[in-house]
């Protein structure tokens, strides 16, 4: 199928998903888990076909080897896959859930209720476990997806496609056309004109991608274009833990959008000599006061900049952040709250690493993504990120001129 003819096919199975229950959807997601665990070589050997063209990518410049290493599906990649969808399965259903009952006024009830947004965009680059993440994420929410990966993935995005594929057709009750794939460049600017079809874009990938997409859809996108982190490290924070957590939020896993950037440290900290040891022993490459604070380097490199106080700190912060995770090693507990209080970001933390912003590790099962949005989600988007809302209104016949006349007045008594 060409692309019009899949987002056509998408919004008939969105209808289908919206009132499907619970039962058939977990039944779908474990016959996808399955089926994926009995085809993992299948996977393997497509996954190497792939790795053996991005390594001409890498060769020619044409990507990274950060991009390389996304790429890699390993057995702990394809075990955390698997384990994700049976995550999923034991989450709470988002749809209709009930938020708040309301009297308006006699036999006459106002409910707000939980209902999918419809049908997704994904388009993403290098992962391909994004393809299982996503999926099963969309199914348990009743939306239907449409997802679009990167070229130097294209054999092991279709091997996973077709094995979800072949699980949902094979559970009965389940629509057809829930999960799609399409392949060639041309697809996305198509996608992304399809606003009469396609209710959300969520990109996943570089700032590049991000703000192409952004810039050239009228469909909301839900998103980050940059992980630019921080870390304070206030004039109280004990040395041990903030060397552990700083090296951790950097070197754990470099390449990935909560990695720390920028290490801000007070200028009454005794230690900060020995913490900035600490970090180039463990591999990390220091950059003093960068002329740029706006790099989001995805590799062992970091800034440290030192500052005056807890309001220069957060200054900072506000200014070259991204808006996507930010962290304070403090033992002071009335900084530390005016620190979470004024950073502007989705995920805002306490003696802990940046590392832990993410959909897994909040027990959303896994993430669509990360969002820096001010609107309808923000931080890792879950299943209740993928559900919005409708009112349903109950009444007995009344009318609202019965009211503009005076002839009855509203009681607005929540039930719920």
């Amino acid at each position: 199928m060409n692309i019009n003819e899949i987002v056509k096919e998408a919004n008939r199975a969105k209808i289908k998903l919206m009132g499907l229950n619970t039962e058939i959807k977990n039944k779908a997601l474990d016959a996808v888990a399955k089926n994926i665990e009995l085809n993992k070589e299948k996977i393997y050997e497509a996954n190497k076909k792939d790795l053996e063209y991005a390594q001409t990518l890498v060769d020619t410049g044409k990507i990274t080897k950060a991009t390389y290493g996304r790429l890699k599906l390993d057995e702990n990649k394809m075990r955390d896959m698997i384990q994700g969808i049976y995550d999923v399965i034991k989450l709470e259903d988002p749809v209709n859930k009930t938020l708040f009952v309301r009297e308006l006024d006699e036999e006459l009830i106002l409910k707000k209720i939980t209902t999918p947004i419809g049908v997704l965009g994904i388009i993403f680059e290098a992962r391909p476990d994004v393809i299982s993440q996503i999926s099963s994420l969309a199914i348990k929410s009743g939306n239907a997806v449409i997802l679009k990966g990167g070229s130097e993935a294209n054999n092991t995005n279709r091997a996973i496609f077709e094995i979800i594929t072949e699980a949902l057709n094979n559970t009965e009750g389940f629509p057809k056309s829930a999960v799609n794939l399409v392949f060639s460049h041309d697809d996305i600017k198509e996608m992304l004109s399809k606003d009469g079809y396609i209710d959300l874009i969520i990109p996943r990938g570089s700032n590049k991608l991000v703000r192409f997409i952004q810039e050239n859809t009228k469909i909301p996108v839900l998103g980050h274009a940059s992980g630019i982190c921080h870390i304070f490290v206030d004039e109280t924070a004990d040395f041990n833990m903030a060397k552990k957590i700083c090296i951790d939020a950097k070197t754990q896993y470099p390449t990935a959008c909560n990695a720390v950037e920028t290490i801000l440290i007070h200028k009454n900290f005794p230690y900060t000599a020995e913490l900035k040891e600490a970090l180039i022993e463990a591999g990390i490459e220091v950059i003093e006061n960068p002329e740029e604070f706006g790099v989001e380097y995805s590799d062992t490199v970091l800034n440290i900049k030192t500052v005056n106080s807890l309001d220069e700190a957060i200054e900072h912060i506000n200014t070259f952040g991204s808006h996507h995770t930010d962290s304070i090693i403090t033992s002071n507990n009335e900084n530390a709250e005016i620190f979470m209080n004024n950073v502007d970001s989705a995920g805002v933390f306490k003696n802990a690493s940046t590392r832990f912003s993410d959909g897994f590790r909040y027990g959303f099962g896994a993430e669509v993504g990360i969002s820096t949005n001010k609107t309808h989600a923000r931080g890792p988007v879950g299943l209740d990120g993928l559900c919005i809302y409708k009112y349903k209104l109950e009444g007995k016949g009344q009318t609202v001129a019965e009211y503009a006349k005076g002839e009855k007045t509203f009681k607005h008594k929540d039930i719920v």
